[in-house]
């Protein structure tokens, strides 16, 4: 066996022809090739996936019946295989608990060092505070405690709350205390101490009194005990009473506690500083750092409104009609004056407050029932923000929630700021910031701040370890291009190419050797100033001595590549061959690679030779401020190409999903939705229609596919119903739909397969033996068109099906705009799940070129080149032209420079991400934009424009 080599022998997995495939080990491999040749297949579903059967394999059964089981990939031999991990572009958790600083790892390390070496403040303004040992208690009190001095010895105790004051007293006299002091008087316990039952109460136990002198050592001794005794009662509190000096008490703590206030917070420790452990967290929101809070501008979407014409949404269908709701806010109006014909945008910033919130007093009101009884007077001062936050609170009925939850938005935790945390573990800091604050500083800063971190010399040795760990994480992260993040962000709101970084740099600070990493396009949402910086990660990876397979279209990274293999030459059943491999020269000379002719420029995608100029038309946005958009004034000019770019972070997303998308959906739509901040949107009457064709899958199961999503399944089921023996038998359309009984198989009720059970190994699904994976019954399969049953025509790719279909314009057609976005090898029936994000994106484009355009939709796209090979991007960019053709506008975000420089117009932000991005730098043409010198994008797009 060879020991620097991976040989694969007789690889089939999916669309793979029997591929036979040798690449050198410890070294950077990228595979390379059209979309859905045959890449992942290879990748991921042959060589990653027979590495980690074997590591599975090698454990003991007890270990095993913990881990998913995996099948043997359908491969003959794969030699030389180190133990694998596949790092792809899978969301990295839905979970809103979940951060950047979580899921690296980061925020548990951060917790140890505030832990070991933060500095408490009081809360109340008064400074650091710090814990004493007894010694320096004893030390303490003698510094300031006069010679022949009174001196009292207190223990603060906590009353049992299960128990009463004089349960309290009677377990203090019994264990051989005398006196307590309560609420500032010293009492004796064998007297009657009466108190208040539901009202808090200072009381400490009198340890010991005193007369203190500097030279008698009993006395010392005693007063030693006595603080000792005090505070194993007060859990590490103890007060020194001076009676003669004004009543002066002095408070000191083994724990850290504030001596001017008596602010104290428990021993310092990592779960104090978690927003998951209920110690740590805001209880408030219970560390979310939101709550769902009525929102005023989804029950008043429309000021201008009067209350009579509905102006409260919540209560549009309720004015003027005998509904208790409506008659007690009726009764509120009348009694603050609100006039339910103005406008509300005209009524008094008071009047509106308490529609919302209700009254500051209480206002007793009389209601009549519709039978003309008197209800009993109620002191009313609810508003219909409170009504509905109550309502929602405590409905049980599911549609009730959803209800009520339309008139909810998510706001910052008022108690917290959006913290997480409690004043606890905010007071804690370290140079001025608090964990919380440090969390919200992008990784750039954070880096700096470590790196000039003052520290005392003890400090120094205790964090030392701590500390290199979060520098060479924190730097990791830096490394890959996600210098513009937080460790506070929320990984739900994270790309899959961020995600995925997040993950490769968890790997480098592992620092593995000897293993097989296989990389999902680790470019995709990378700008290519950042670009430079991830190869030099991956890179470092690889000198570590593991072995880099990366599933890549970019450029760059095939040009710093050791090896390449290009798998092709087509897609689906024109795939799963091994066209070409070696180094990067090596491919561009090999003439069968498509991949090669357009490294070597033998193929490009070509500038236009004329821009488009648009309809004459625009859409404005005024004081675009949402997250880190600096005020921005935009302005999209209409049917044309537009594209917008800049370097990660920059605010892209921002300004196409909250500003644009969901502007639109409230302003175009009418939609009850909260966009993101912005001053006006003017033009939007020029848009009469918002499609957002996103990355994600057509269905979440297997009964959704293309041939079901694009609509032509519904052609294809009444073709087979027209069929003479399916009129014979007296079949309808519905039985050749696998989601209803009938013609489905009834064993897998037309799922194809059936999932067992298998206790603590979850489900495995296995394919039904009735149907053997036909989804339908013998009698329905017997039906056939062209001798073709309808599970034979499922099985076709669209290429096929085109072909078959020619004669029938009605499927023809449709299947041609099918073609049209270059999916002629996916499989009308192909599960929606085994899709990839483009594909999927694609899937949909496709329907939308079969419908008639008004030539006032907007289209918005988001990296719509993800996962494409540059002749599949070809292919995209003409089914965009078509669209924008008809007269529609298209809106994409986009890195990739071939598909930049067809665009008509382009919005470049930045000039760098997070904080340091949200302004525009550039507007105009690719050409006008290049010629901008302060651009990150313009330097790269000059070299494509002169290409």
């Amino acid at each position: 066996m060879s020991l620097d080599k991976i040989i694969v022998k007789g690889a089939r997995e999916n669309n793979l022809k029997n591929v036979d495939l040798t690449i050198p080990k410890n070294k950077l491999i990228v595979f390379t090739g059209l979309s859905g040749s045959g890449k992942s297949s290879l990748a991921f579903n042959t060589i990653y996936a027979e590495g980690e059967r074997r590591y599975i394999e090698s454990l003991s059964s007890f270990s095993r019946q913990f881990l998913k089981s995996t099948e043997k990939p359908d491969v003959d031999d794969i030699e030389g295989l180190s133990p694998a991990i596949s790092i792809d572009q899978k969301t990295t958790s839905h979970n809103p608990r979940s951060t950047v600083g979580t899921t690296t790892e980061i925020h548990d390390h951060l917790r140890l060092l505030y832990a070991n070496v933060g500095t408490p403040y009081c809360v109340n303004g008064h400074g650091p505070i710090r814990s004493q040992s007894l010694k320096e208690i004893i030390s303490s009190i003698k510094k300031v405690t006069e010679d022949n001095e009174q001196v009292y010895v207190l223990s603060p105790v906590i009353r049992d709350k299960k128990g009463t004051h004089k349960d309290l007293f009677l377990r203090l006299q019994r264990e051989g205390f005398i006196r307590v002091n309560v609420n500032g008087e010293i009492k004796n316990l064998d007297e009657e101490i009466e108190l208040e039952q539901n009202k808090r109460h200072d009381i400490d136990i009198v340890v010991d009194r005193i007369i203190y002198k500097k030279e008698d050592e009993d006395l010392q001794s005693r007063l030693f005990s006595a603080i000792e005794i005090g505070l194993t009662y007060s859990n590490g509190l103890i007060k020194i009473f001076y009676p003669n000096k004004n009543n002066e008490t002095k408070l000191f703590s083994t724990k850290y506690s504030c001596r001017e206030c008596g602010f104290m917070i428990p021993n310092l420790e990592p779960n104090l500083f978690s927003f998951n452990k209920k110690v740590g967290a805001c209880e408030t929101c219970s560390g979310l750092g939101i709550n769902l809070e009525a929102d005023p501008s989804l029950i008043i979407p429309d000021p201008n409104l009067s209350i009579r014409n509905g102006g409260i949404l919540y209560l549009k269908n309720l004015v003027g009609t005998q509904n208790l709701e409506w008659q007690e806010f009726k009764i509120l109006c009348d009694y603050y004056l609100i006039d339910l014909d103005l406008p509300i945008s005209s009524l008094r910033q008071k009047q509106i407050d308490v529609m919302l919130y209700g009254s500051d007093e209480p206002i007793e009101l009389q209601l009549n029932s519709t039978s003309g009884n008197v209800f009993n007077k109620l002191n009313y001062t609810e508003g219909i923000a409170n009504l509905i936050e109550r309502r929602y609170l405590t409905t049980k009925s599911e549609d009730n929630r959803k209800f009520y939850g339309k008139f909810m938005s998510s706001k910052v935790c008022k108690t917290c700021n959006g913290k997480r945390l409690n004043d606890l573990a905010l007071s804690v800091k370290l140079n001025g910031l608090s964990i919380a604050d440090f969390v919200e500083l992008t990784i750039e800063q954070e880096l700096e701040f470590l790196l000039n971190l003052e520290l005392t010399e003890q400090q120094e040795k205790i964090a030392s370890l701590v500390l290199n760990q979060l520098l060479s994480r924190i730097s990791f992260l830096n490394e890959v291009g996600l210098n513009y993040l937080t460790l506070a962000r929320s990984a739900t709101t994270l790309s899959g190419g961020e995600s995925q970084r997040i993950r490769l740099a968890k790997q480098l600070g592992s620092k593995l050797s000897g293993v097989l990493y296989v990389l999902d396009e680790p470019s995709i949402g990378l700008h290519q100033k950042d670009n430079d910086k991830l190869i030099a990660t991956l890179k470092k990876l690889r000198d570590l001595g593991n072995t880099l397979i990366v599933v890549e279209h970019d450029e760059d990274t095939m040009k710093h590549s050791d090896w390449i293999v290009d798998i092709g030459p087509g897609a689906g059943i024109h795939g799963g061959e091994v066209i070409a491999q070696g180094n990067y020269e090596d491919i561009c000379n090999a003439p069968r690679s498509i991949t090669g002719q357009y490294l070597s420029k033998k193929l490009s995608i070509p500038v236009p030779k004329k821009r488009r100029g648009g309809n004459g038309k625009k859409l404005e946005i005024i004081q675009a401020s949402e997250n880190n958009l600096k005020n921005l004034d935009i302005t999209i000019p209409l049917g044309k190409f537009v594209t917008i770019t800049g370097v990660s972070g920059s605010g892209k997303s921002t300004l196409m999903e909250e500003i644009i998308y969901k502007g639109l959906r409230k302003e175009v739509a009418k939609e009850l939705i909260h966009p993101g901040k912005y001053k006006k949107m003017k033009g939007t009457e020029n848009i009469d229609k918002i499609i957002y064709v996103s990355q994600d899958p057509i269905g979440k199961t297997p009964r959704s596919n293309p041939a079901t999503y694009t609509s032509v399944f519904d052609d294809i089921r009444d073709l087979f119903a027209e069929t003479p023996e399916a009129k014979m038998r007296g079949y309808k359309k519905g039985r050749f739909s696998f989601n209803v009984p009938g013609g489905r198989c009834d064993a897998c009720q037309g799922d194809g397969v059936v999932r067992v059970d298998m206790q603590f190994l979850g489900y495995v699904e296995v394919i039904c033996e009735v149907c053997e994976g036909r989804r339908y019954n013998e009698e329905t399969l017997q039906v056939k068109y062209k001798s073709k049953n309808i599970w034979d025509v499922l099985s076709m790719t669209v290429n096929e099906a085109f072909e078959f279909f020619e004669n029938i314009p009605k499927i023809k057609e449709k299947l041609d705009t099918i073609l049209a976005v270059g999916l002629g090898y996916i499989k009308l029936g192909q599960n929606a799940t085994t899709l990839s994000g483009g594909e999927a994106q694609r899937v949909k484009l496709s329907t939308f070129l079969l419908k008639k355009q008004t030539g006032k939709t907007l289209f918005l796209l988001d990296e719509p080149t993800t996962g494409l090979h540059v002749d599949d991007v070809s292919r995209l960019i003409k089914v965009l032209n078509i669209l924008v053709d008809q007269g529609n506008t298209v809106l994409t975000i986009e890195h990739n420079l071939d598909f930049i420089k067809v665009s008509d117009y382009l919005i470049d932000l930045g000039p760098d991400g997070g904080m340091a991005g949200g302004e525009i730098l550039a507007t105009g043409t690719p050409e006008q934009v290049a010629t901008v010198e302060k651009s990150y994008t313009a330097k790269y797009l000059r070299e494509y424009l002169n290409d």
